[in-house]
């Protein structure tokens, strides 16, 4: 089953107390702006006072106005840490750095302590917020009003007051306000917001469309079928915003590893500033400063944004490309997938019948035998017979008219054109009229995972038309990828075995399983994960929720518009476009790649400068500058290369 992170882990950072879980309003940004100006400006000042003009006393106080001043938030949340929550944390760090170095008479060093801490702080906000400001946008798509259409005349009011089955109104180049059904016009909609296809998709009465989307051409009415909290975007960004709730076990080891740390820090800084002058008489200013630096070197702050923040830029980037990754610990899972289970309808085929092929078996030409064929069918509702007319119109073709239609059911139509009696069906059917069917023919065209639809008049068979599930063109690239990077690919479907093989063979499936019912495709994910691990199954997200549920990574093909999909799958494609998967492997492998660039960076450094800081070869600015604020910057920057990734 999913390894999910329990949600009583997932509120708070025990490491760095750095930023707000609720994020910054823009107020707080521009307050926090303002305070890092003036504080910087007041720092220069005291330096000039203390180093230029011989004024210590002055200076000292404008350090300890910029301690304030920019310390405020720190020291509160230090002093929270210490006396509520019974845990030492990097705030507490940093208060006890920067009043200590008052202490032995360093107090610009306190203040650009306090300074710097506070710059990083507002830096790790900007980046955390940034995912947080995506959600927003995303729900800033739709417009905040629609042009609702009663007893023929427009009224325009709030989104929120529009019920399900009201009729809106949307003209060419006006954003869609909310999800529903096209009942009249036809036009080309921009739907990058949701699914990240660029190029925009006709869309036609009947079709569904969706908040946020971008009417190009046409005047549209649409029937409206979900108020607004209840869109496709309010599900996207409420799904975004779970997703960045949830951390992955990479994120709760480094947040445990960070509530040892802290103390283990604090305790070796004491060492450090009593044992050299209690028990080796060296001077106290001089190794209290020092400890006081190894403090602020030990901050694991950048160790612990390390992987949070390389998540949340995956998560939110993917999300651009219309893919909606539902947790962070679904990143670190698909790099451990050793099999990918594909279902077939919907998935690794388009679910769309086609025609493949038009056999005459007589002197009739193959457009005779499509249009005799579509003629008779054109009053059918079944899908293969719709197959067939909808190729038939494609050519062009002029139907012919009918009478005295029978349906015979299963098996197939007889009826009447120009006097004459037809039939058309399953080879079932030709049985009864005794009419002979070429098998070798058929037996090439089923071998090939199509069906066929037999053409007759009378006692004489016309011709043969074949019909197949339309393969997805990204399909045999995907399973060709797979192969490369050394992916097992297996197909588990409920079609019969010899549609199944074609499939198979020609998608290069490694092995398939056929004839099976949602029950069995579980046993058989379960029967994969014992054998292989880690298992990725890729399906509709409706019949194969069972499965999806069952994987270790559940990947849901064209959940736009499908709740099920959204709410089974750990991951949901919001087009159907297999080549996403690769961009997710990708992703995944360039995610971990950065997380572990970023952990050595962290240590290394901070292991470096703490060793330095031992034999006094630094001072309390580089501490901050280099060890802490500097190095939580870099591992930001890096951990942003990710929205880079192309899908």
């Amino acid at each position: 089953m999913h390894r999910r992170i329990s949600d009583e882990n997932q509120k708070n950072s025990s490491c760095c107390g750095c930023g707000s879980s609720e994020g910054q309003s823009p107020e707080s940004r521009k307050r926090n702006i303002t305070v890092a100006i003036i504080s910087g400006c007041l720092l220069a000042l005291g330096l000039v006072c203390e180093f230029l003009i011989d004024q210590r006393l002055f200076a000292q106080i404008i350090f300890l106005v910029v301690v304030i001043l920019s310390g405020r938030g720190i020291i509160k949340r230090a002093l929270i840490s210490l006396f509520k929550k019974k845990r030492l944390d990097m705030n507490f760090l940093m208060s006890i750095a920067a009043f200590g170095a008052f202490m032995i008479g360093h107090g610009e060093e306190g203040a650009a302590v306090m300074f710097l801490f506070f710059v990083a702080e507002t830096l790790e906000d900007y980046a955390s917020d940034r995912a947080k400001r995506s959600i927003n946008e995303l729900l800033k798509l739709a417009p905040e009003t629609a042009k609702v259409k009663k007893n023929g005349q427009e009224t325009e009011i709030h989104v929120h007051d529009v019920e399900a089955g009201d009729i809106v109104v949307i003209r060419p180049g006006e954003r869609i306000p909310l999800d529903g059904k096209i009942i009249k016009g036809s036009s080309s909609i921009d739907q990058a917001a949701i699914t990240g296809e660029s190029v925009p998709v006709d869309k036609k009465e009947d079709d569904e469309v969706f908040g946020g989307t971008i009417n190009q051409e046409g005047y549209l009415e649409i029937k409206v079928t979900k108020k607004s909290e209840e869109g496709m975007l309010a599900r996207i960004a409420k799904l975004i915003k779970e997703a960045e709730e949830k951390k992955s076990i990479a994120e709760a080891f480094i947040e445990r590893f960070a509530a040892i740390y802290t103390p283990i820090v604090i305790v070796l800084a004491i060492g450090v500033a009593v044992i050299p002058t209690v028990f080796f008489g060296l001077p106290f200013s001089e190794w209290v400063y020092r400890a006081l630096v190894l403090l602020v070197v030990a901050c694991p702050c950048a160790l612990a944004i390390s992987t949070p923040v390389s998540m949340v830029s995956a998560i939110t980037s993917a999300t651009k490309r219309g893919v909606l990754i539902k947790g962070s610990s679904y990143l670190e899972e698909l790099n451990k997938v050793k099999v990918f289970a594909f279902d077939k309808t919907g998935t690794l085929t388009e679910g769309k019948l086609v025609v493949s092929d038009v056999v005459q078996l007589d002197n009739n030409s193959e457009q005779e035998i499509l249009t005799l064929t579509a003629s008779i069918e054109q009053n059918s509702e079944h899908p293969l017979g719709q197959a067939v007319v909808k190729r038939a119109q494609e050519k062009g073709l002029e139907l012919i008219e009918t009478s005295d239609f029978k349906a015979i059911a299963g098996k197939g139509i007889t009826a009447v054109m120009n006097g004459k009696t037809y039939y058309v069906g399953a080879r079932n059917l030709f049985k009864d009229v005794n009419i002979s069917l070429p098998e070798e023919k058929i037996s090439r065209y089923e071998s090939e995972g199509k069906t066929v639809v037999f053409l007759a008049e009378m006692n004489k068979l016309l011709g043969m038309v074949a019909v197949r599930d339309k393969i997805r063109e990204s399909s045999s690239q995907l399973i060709k990828e797979l192969k490369i990077i050394g992916i097992r690919s297996e197909m588990i479907t409920g079609d019969n075995k010899r549609t199944a093989s074609a499939i198979a063979e020609e998608v290069g499936i490694d092995e398939y399983q056929s004839e099976l019912l949602p029950e069995d495709k579980v046993r058989i994910i379960d029967q994969l994960m014992t054998k292989f691990g880690s298992v990725a199954m890729v399906g509709d997200g409706v019949n194969d929720a069972p499965s999806l549920a069952k994987a270790s990574i559940g990947i849901a093909m064209g959940a736009m518009g499908s709740d099920v999909a959204l709410e089974t799958a750990d991951i949901a494609l919001m087009k159907d476009d297999l080549s996403k998967i690769s961009y997710l492997i990708h992703l995944a492998k360039k995610t971990i790649k950065i997380i572990r660039q970023n952990v050595i960076l962290s240590l290394s450094i901070k292991g470096s400068v703490a060793i330095l800081a031992l034999f006094g070869m630094i001072n309390l600015w580089v501490a901050v500058a280099i060890g802490d604020m500097g190095l939580s910057l870099a591992v930001i920057l890096n951990a942003m290369r990710l929205a880079k990734v192309k899908a």
